[in-house]
Protein backbone atom coordinates (compact mmCIF):
# COMPACT_ATOMS: atom_id res chain seq x y z
CA UNK A 1 0.00 0.00 0.00
CA UNK A 2 1.33 2.98 -0.96
CA UNK A 3 1.16 6.53 1.38
CA UNK A 4 1.15 10.01 -0.02
CA UNK A 5 1.58 12.48 2.97
CA UNK A 6 0.60 16.25 2.27
CA UNK A 7 1.70 18.84 4.05
CA UNK A 8 4.51 21.14 4.74
CA UNK A 9 8.26 20.29 4.99
CA UNK A 10 8.80 22.90 8.15
CA UNK A 11 5.46 22.03 10.03
CA UNK A 12 5.86 20.02 13.77
CA UNK A 13 2.79 17.90 13.38
CA UNK A 14 3.86 16.61 9.47
CA UNK A 15 6.69 16.00 10.77
CA UNK A 16 5.74 13.78 13.73
CA UNK A 17 3.55 11.81 11.29
CA UNK A 18 6.43 10.92 9.19
CA UNK A 19 8.28 10.12 11.81
CA UNK A 20 5.45 7.67 13.12
CA UNK A 21 5.17 6.20 9.65
CA UNK A 22 9.05 6.11 9.79
CA UNK A 23 9.07 4.23 12.89
CA UNK A 24 6.39 1.68 11.92
CA UNK A 25 8.42 1.24 8.46
CA UNK A 26 4.87 2.21 6.42
CA UNK A 27 6.46 3.65 3.03
CA UNK A 28 5.00 6.44 2.04
CA UNK A 29 6.15 9.86 0.06
CA UNK A 30 6.15 13.18 1.09
CA UNK A 31 4.75 15.95 -0.98
CA UNK A 32 5.24 19.66 0.38
CA UNK A 33 2.00 21.35 -1.49
CA UNK A 34 3.51 24.97 -1.21
CA UNK A 35 5.77 23.64 -3.63
CA UNK A 36 3.74 21.40 -5.46
CA UNK A 37 0.36 22.87 -5.09
CA UNK A 38 -2.66 20.11 -5.38
CA UNK A 39 -4.94 20.34 -8.63
CA UNK A 40 -8.41 21.59 -8.37
CA UNK A 41 -9.89 18.05 -8.96
CA UNK A 42 -7.66 16.52 -6.02
CA UNK A 43 -8.85 19.61 -3.97
CA UNK A 44 -12.82 19.23 -4.79
CA UNK A 45 -11.82 15.12 -3.72
CA UNK A 46 -10.44 15.90 -0.67
CA UNK A 47 -13.64 18.48 0.29
CA UNK A 48 -15.77 15.57 -0.56
CA UNK A 49 -14.34 13.27 1.58
CA UNK A 50 -13.73 15.85 4.58
CA UNK A 51 -17.56 17.15 4.52
CA UNK A 52 -16.66 20.13 2.29
CA UNK A 53 -14.51 22.69 1.73
CA UNK A 54 -14.67 24.36 5.05
CA UNK A 55 -13.57 21.17 6.64
CA UNK A 56 -10.70 21.40 4.81
CA UNK A 57 -9.22 24.74 6.47
CA UNK A 58 -7.29 25.19 9.59
CA UNK A 59 -9.33 28.17 10.88
CA UNK A 60 -6.99 28.42 13.74
CA UNK A 61 -4.43 29.71 11.58
CA UNK A 62 -2.26 32.84 11.55
CA UNK A 63 -2.98 32.72 7.20
CA UNK A 64 -6.79 32.26 8.22
CA UNK A 65 -6.95 35.21 10.59
CA UNK A 66 -5.00 37.48 8.28
CA UNK A 67 -7.60 37.22 5.11
CA UNK A 68 -10.01 39.29 4.40
CA UNK A 69 -13.61 38.41 5.52
CA UNK A 70 -14.42 38.37 2.04
CA UNK A 71 -11.99 35.39 1.15
CA UNK A 72 -12.99 33.57 4.38
CA UNK A 73 -16.53 33.97 2.74
CA UNK A 74 -16.15 31.59 0.27
CA UNK A 75 -19.64 30.79 -1.47
CA UNK A 76 -18.65 28.65 -4.51
CA UNK A 77 -16.19 25.49 -4.79
CA UNK A 78 -15.08 27.27 -7.14
CA UNK A 79 -13.74 30.20 -4.58
CA UNK A 80 -13.21 27.77 -2.41
CA UNK A 81 -10.37 26.06 -4.99
CA UNK A 82 -9.04 29.25 -5.98
CA UNK A 83 -8.01 30.26 -2.03
CA UNK A 84 -6.77 27.08 -1.17
CA UNK A 85 -4.54 26.94 -4.36
CA UNK A 86 -3.57 30.65 -3.83
CA UNK A 87 -2.93 29.39 0.16
CA UNK A 88 -2.35 25.95 0.48
CA UNK A 89 -0.63 26.11 4.11
CA UNK A 90 -4.82 26.74 4.86
CA UNK A 91 -5.15 23.25 4.33
CA UNK A 92 -5.14 21.16 7.68
CA UNK A 93 -2.18 19.04 7.65
CA UNK A 94 -1.10 16.18 7.15
CA UNK A 95 -3.17 15.28 4.51
CA UNK A 96 -2.89 11.40 3.89
CA UNK A 97 -4.12 9.26 1.31
CA UNK A 98 -3.74 5.91 1.30
CA UNK A 99 -3.53 4.27 -2.37
CA UNK A 100 -7.21 3.11 -2.05
CA UNK A 101 -7.87 7.18 -2.56
CA UNK A 102 -8.81 7.46 1.38
CA UNK A 103 -7.73 10.48 2.77
CA UNK A 104 -7.49 11.55 6.29
CA UNK A 105 -6.54 15.00 7.79
CA UNK A 106 -4.28 15.29 10.77
CA UNK A 107 -2.22 13.20 13.35
CA UNK A 108 -2.73 11.28 16.68
CA UNK A 109 -0.56 8.18 17.35
CA UNK A 110 -3.53 6.45 18.01
CA UNK A 111 -5.32 7.32 14.78
CA UNK A 112 -2.42 6.42 12.65
CA UNK A 113 -2.21 3.04 14.72
CA UNK A 114 -5.73 2.35 13.72
CA UNK A 115 -5.22 4.03 10.34
CA UNK A 116 -2.37 1.66 9.79
CA UNK A 117 -3.41 -1.24 11.79
CA UNK A 118 0.22 -1.10 13.78
CA UNK A 119 1.59 -0.67 17.11
CA UNK A 120 -1.73 -1.49 18.43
Amino acid sequence: MTTTVYGLKNCDTCKKATKWLDRFTVPYAFVDYREAKPTPETLVDWAGQAGGFAALVNKSSTTWRQLPDNRKAAASDAEWKLLLREHPQLIKRPVVVTADGVMTQGFTDNGFKQRFGVGA
